[in-house]
């Protein structure tokens, strides 16, 4: 036999398998201090465990925007915004499928202002109205014209139709004071020169063409917007109309475009009222900033205040210069949202300054809801909920309960398999599957601050099946080691012989895990995911473990007298394995050849 060759020792784990230990729990340490560091000492929930909404929004084509790549990412942009604006820290917006935004917001958040909020388009467009009456039940059966509008300075409010004929339109009690156009910057010298619509007498029909409104480059903005005569198609429309009839105003908003005369249902005070508006004159991106306020100096209530970029600031100081010229009803702002009239005040002067308010009774919550999306532009697409899911944050509680006690039965069952089969080697399957059991924890916690990772139902049982795959590892690597034992060899050896064998067995095992892990991963959509994600993330966690952690353990543990001498309960007794009598090589010495020759 030839001689071993001195100093020669086997590469890796195998020739220093203390360095392999140190590696993995220094690792494990350091991801430990990361978690207690960050204070994500647990894993982020899913809806499904913590109790939440899950809302589906399907897209559809909006205002010519087909439904692509890059409008989708810009609407999950945006949909994050708004949802983090209500003090959302935890919401998941995220795209499935190829029309399909899924916004999961945790327990804790107002389901019905949530959807109201990631589901609004937020299209905003100031138009000139072109015609207004009443509308629906509580209407009056004899509109009543307003004669002229009230002249300029004057600011005029009047909360739900009038009846009773009016040559000017009714100052507001002195209580609510008359604003002066000096006033100060954030929106009062706007609302100084803008009296209230929504509500207001119906108004008859233009006969004639008023005085030209601007023309400008913005793409939101009507070129031709002196044209205040009606289409037959819109007039018959408007008559028509209830805008107290939800379809009626669902329907009129549809194929509705930047450039064209619309029509348009507005609600004060419980009234509502329908509107011709001409093409839009102001696009609602030239909007810079928004927000909410208490209006105590005008009585207006809770308003919403725009500002306006530094285009938008031109356009609205001569747009506001050419409406004053023009009689009632053209001199009328109307604040188009998503088809609905937030707001259609007068216009009685032009007004410098790049700022502007929005009153309509607002509630507090309604007023920061729509500064929040007109804050954080509008979608690119239309969106209408298709799926909407509520979990309780008590059956979320259960199922997490259930899906650990599944998982303790699994671990427990697995534990029991390996110390009735192998006895001492058990402790070393163990001790493996603890490690990968703490580095699966401490990775889950660190993936939900940095990638928004959170541990679902169907991400539960994909730790639950690693829980095989990992022991399957082990079992591997113990049945190679028992097969050299069975050839006569002792364990030192056993263990060196077989680690190499085991080694590709696991590899291309564990690979084939990952590859079904990563496919279902990349085919699937929604909660399936994450039961792919944890899969994948165990798998190669198994790897790891069984390299840097099982197979140095192994080698240490194969020099101690209870595993070399073949202890009965350690598994590898020489009786139970059928272990064969090593071969013996008697070395004849040169005197006794000599003697034979």
């Amino acid at each position: 036999m030839a001689a071993a060759k001195k100093g020669r020792r086997s590469s890796g784990s195998q020739g220093y398998p203390e360095r392999a230990l140190a590696v993995i729990l220094i690792a494990l340490v350091a991801m430990t201090g990361g978690i207690f560091l960050s204070g994500d000492t647990t894993p982020r929930l899913g809806i499904d465990l913590a109790g939440g909404v899950s809302i589906t929004l399907t897209a559809k084509p909006n205002q010519g925007s087909a439904v692509t790549k890059s409008n989708m990412d810009t609407a999950v942009s945006i949909i994050n915004n708004r949802v983090n604006g209500l003090g959302v820290s935890e919401a998941e917006v995220q795209t499935e499928g190829s029309k399909n935004i899924i916004v999961n917001i945790p327990k804790g958040t107002n389901a019905d202002q949530a959807e109201k909020q990631v589901g609004t388009t937020a299209q905003l467009f100031f138009r000139q109205v072109l015609a207004a009456a009443p509308s629906g039940p509580s209407a009056p059966a004899t509109p009543t014209p307003s004669g002229s509008a009230t002249p300029s300075g004057t600011a005029t409010r009047s909360g739900k139709p009038s009846t009773t004929p009016s040559g000017t339109a009714t100052p507001k009690s002195t209580a609510s004071g008359t604003p002066s156009a000096s006033s100060s910057a954030q929106g009062r010298a706007v609302t100084g020169a803008l009296t209230s619509g929504v509500g207001k007498a119906p108004t008859p029909l233009p006969t004639s063409p008023a005085p030209t409104a601007p023309s400008t480059t913005d793409p939101g903005a009507a070129a031709g917007s002196a044209d205040v005569s009606i289409p037959a198609n819109l007039q018959s429309t408007y008559d028509a109309l209830d805008c107290s009839n939800a379809k009626q105003r669902a329907a009129i908003t549809e194929g509705a475009k930047p450039a064209e005369k619309v029509i348009a249902c507005g609600q004060e005070g419980g009234q509502w009222s329908k509107y011709v508006l001409g093409p839009s004159l102001i696009d609602g991106k030239r909007i810079s900033g928004a927000n909410a306020s208490f209006d105590t100096q005008q009585g207006n209530g809770w308003v919403v205040n725009l500002t306006f970029d530094s285009k938008g600031a031109g356009q609205f100081t001569t747009v506001t210069g050419d409406l004053a010229k023009q009689a009632d009803p053209n001199n009328r702002f109307a604040i188009d949202l998503d088809g609905n009239v937030q707001s259609a005040p007068s216009v009685h002067e032009a007004l410098p300054g790049g700022s502007a308010q929005i009153s309509g009774a607002f509630k507090q919550n309604e007023a920061e809801d729509l500064a929040n999306v007109l804050k954080y532009g509008s979608l690119p697409l239309a969106f209408e909920t298709s799926d909407r899911t509520t979990v309780s944050a008590a059956l979320g509680g259960e199922q997490l309960r259930g899906g650990l006690i599944a998982g303790a039965v699994g671990l427990a069952l697995v534990v029991i398999y390996m110390f009735a089969y192998y006895r001492g080697l058990s402790f070393v399957a163990i001790l493996s599957l603890m490690i990968s059991a703490a580095l699966t924890y401490t990775i889950m916690c660190l993936l939900g601050r940095a990638i928004g990772f959170a541990l679902n139902l169907p991400a539960v049982a994909g730790a639950i099946v690693a829980i095989g795959i990992t022991a399957d590892s082990f079992i591997v690597f113990f049945e190679r080691i028992r097969d050299e034992l069975r050839e006569g060899r002792s364990l030192q050896p056993a263990v060196a012989r077989g680690w190499p064998r085991a080694r590709r067995t696991i590899l291309v095992s564990d690979f084939v895990s990952f590859l079904a892990a990563a496919v279902l991963y990349v085919v699937t959509v929604g909660k399936v995911r994450g039961f792919a994600f944890t899969l994948g993330l165990t798998t190669l966690l198994d790897v790891a473990v069984v390299f840097l952690f099982t197979m140095p353990l192994m080698t240490i543990l194969a020099r101690r007298p209870f595993f070399a001498q073949g202890h009965k309960w350690s598994g590898l007794d020489p009786k139970s394995l059928g272990v064969k009598a090593p071969l013996r090589r008697v070395r004849r010495t040169h005197s006794s050849e000599t003697k034979e020759a």
